[in-house]
Order: C-alpha cells, then sequence, then structure tokens
C-alpha cells in the first residue's frame, strides 16, 4: 500500500518473493502530468501512480517489455503533450470509456503482463488537506493548505493530514478492501509518509479492513527524511504520527535501514507502541542512499515472513 517511487521500490523487492502481490495506490497526486489530467478532465482518477504500480510487476517477455517502455515514455517538446507519459493517457481514455477504474487497471495490466494487480484505494480522485505550523510569523499559528504537491513541499512542520472526496466521505475501492481481508502480509511505506502511506489509514473502509484483517502488517520505513514533507522528522517521529493518524492500528514489524536509525533504542520503544519488533538490515541501495536495494529488501521480507509466519499458502520463494 501506497504510492509513487516507494511504493515501487516495494513492489520491485517483492517480485523477488512471490508473484502473488496486490498493489493498493494512493489516488490523490494533482501534480505533473497527472495533475494536469485531474483538471482538464473533471474527476480523473490521477494515473501516474497507477502507472508506476503496474511498471514495476510488468512481465519479463520481450512483448510486456515493449509496452511497460511505451507507458513510461514522456513525450517531449513544448506543446499540449509535453511532459505527459503515454501510459497516464492511455490510462485516462480508458477511464473516460469504461468508467470503472478496477475494469480499466486489468484491462491494461493484461497488455503489460502485470503479475499480481493493480487497485486503487479508492474508485474516486481524492485531495489531501494538512495543517501545517511555521508557515507564519508566529511559528506556533496553524495553517490550512490543500493538495499533495503542497503538503509534499511545504517549507513548514506538517502536524495532521485528511482527506476530502467528492461526494464527502473517501470510499474505499470494493475490491482493494477485499484484498487487504485476504491478505497474508500486508505492507505500508516506504514513500511520502504523508502523501502516499498515511492516506489508506484514512479512507474508513481501508482502515477497518487493516484493523480487521487476519494479515501480518508490516511498516517499511523510509532511508532519508523527504524534504519538505518529513524534513528533521527521526525514524521514530515517522512512527508516531502513524499511531496519531490510525491509534487503532497495530503492526507486526518495522522495517529500517540500520544505517539510518541513529537511535535504535527509541524506535524499539516507538515500535512497541503499534504493537511491533524491529527489523534493521542494510537495506540501503550502495550507489544511492535514498534509495532501496531489491535485493537486499527482499532478503529482509523474506526473514519477517519466516519469524511472523506469515506466508500462508503464498508462494514465497
Amino acid at each position: 500500500m501506497g504510492g509513487g517511487h516507494g511504493l515501487h521500490a516495494t513492489l520491485t523487492a517483492l517480485r523477488k518473493v512471490t508473484d502473488d502481490v496486490t498493489a493498493v495506490v494512493t489516488v490523490a497526486d494533482d501534480g505533473g502530468s497527472s495533475g494536469r489530467l485531474r483538471r482538464e478532465l473533471s474527476d480523473l482518477l490521477p494515473p501516474g501512480d497507477l502507472r508506476k504500480a503496474m511498471a514495476a510487476l510488468a512481465g519479463e517477455d520481450e512483448a510486456s517489455q515493449r509496452w511497460t517502455s511505451l507507458f513510461k515514455h514522456r513525450f517531449g517538446g513544448t506543446g499540449a503533450l509535453a511532459g505527459h507519459a503515454v501510459g497516464n493517457l492511455v490510462i485516462a481514455g480508458l477511464l473516460e470509456q469504461l468508467g470503472d477504474p478496477v475494469a480499466v487497471l486489468d484491462l491494461t495490466s493484461r497488455l503489460l503482463g502485470v503479475k499480481g494487480r493493480v487497485l486503487p484505494m479508492s474508485n474516486d480522485p481524492l485531495d489531501i488537506e494538512a495543517d501545517v505550523m511555521g508557515l507564519d510569523e508566529d511559528v506556533t499559528d496553524v495553517r490550512r493548505i490543500r493538495g499533495q504537491v503542497a503538503i509534499a513541499t511545504t517549507p513548514g512542520l506538517v502536524r495532521r493530514i485528511r482527506l476530502t472526496a467528492p461526494n464527502g466521505r473517501p470510499a474505499g475501492c470494493p475490491e482493494a478492501v477485499q484484498a487487504v481481508l485476504d491478505a497474508d502480509l500486508v505492507l505500508l511505506g516506504p514513500g511520502s509518509w504523508f502523501t502516499s502511506v498515511l492516506p489508506h489509514l484514512l479512507v474508513p473502509d481501508l482502515h477497518d479492513a487493516l484493523v480487521r484483517t487476519r494479515a501480518k502488517k508490516v511498516l517499511v520505513l523510509n532511508l532519508v527524511p523527504q524534504p519538505g514533507e518529513t524534513a528533521g522528522f527521526s525514524p521514530e517521529r515517522h512512527l508516531d504520527v502513524v499511531c496519531e493518524h490510525a491509534p487503532e492500528l497495530k503492526v507486526d514489524a518495522v522495517i529500517a535501514d540500520v544505517d539510518s536509525v541513529p537511535t535504535p533504542d527509541r524506535l524499539t520503544r516507538a515500535a512497541s507502541a503499534l504493537g511491533a519488533r524491529t527489523h534493521l538490515a542494510k537495506i540501503a541501495a550502495p550507489d544511492a542512499a535514498e534509495r532501496h536495494d531489491p535485493e537486499a529488501l527482499a532478503g529482509c521480507l523474506r526473514q519477517v515472513v519466516e519469524e511472523t509466519g506469515a506466508g500462508g499458502t503464498s508462494p514465497w520463494r
């Protein structure tokens, strides 16, 4: 469960463990190509993060890779198409034709030879609002800002977020809710904490499914704080905000890079408040400290599965 590059990292690692994967993707993006399509095509589900998740799970045969390469391709130039990914336009067109986001994603997943399934966390495009401190002369004043991009790049301190939907209450995608209930293992993170990870906990249907599911639940922490959104956050602060936004949620394990945790005891205490054990390992890519190494993360996930008995009947390799 997540969005953007963080979810891509998790899915890439999971593919090394099992093909029985369901990606549940955030649908609140309002920047880049997705944001432009949302503004130009009213009430369109933002396609960018959905496309990235499909690319991470795409088949490895020649035809699947050709289609995946095309879906990733962005138009150049300075015209109306400049910056749009081909896959975003295909998904947008199918959404207008078919209407049902799940049917659209299942259809495009077959084209890309996706191993597993990609689902939106909601069938409606959502927006994020945040309470932010430090934007005014009086740094204790709280200002409300709106939009994924605005929150991700704010110079202030994000205190709390909420979701808004076209019809009021955010509704979970029924297939995504069922996937959580049926899962052996549920992963949250890594990714933009306030705009890709926490939103899943604020969709009431998904929150209830996460609380009720018998699946083992694992939080994967980011390697470095994200400028703007979580600047200055310690690893344990990431867990604290999970508790603040979803106090009923219990987690079985927290995975973090050992070199990214300066005070392991504090992280252990924060994890225990969620009911979790910590798993520290070297999971950063050797050539990029801000990016997870898929092989190392997959190895850590295998260890968590073995220790928690989360494998169920899935084909964990």
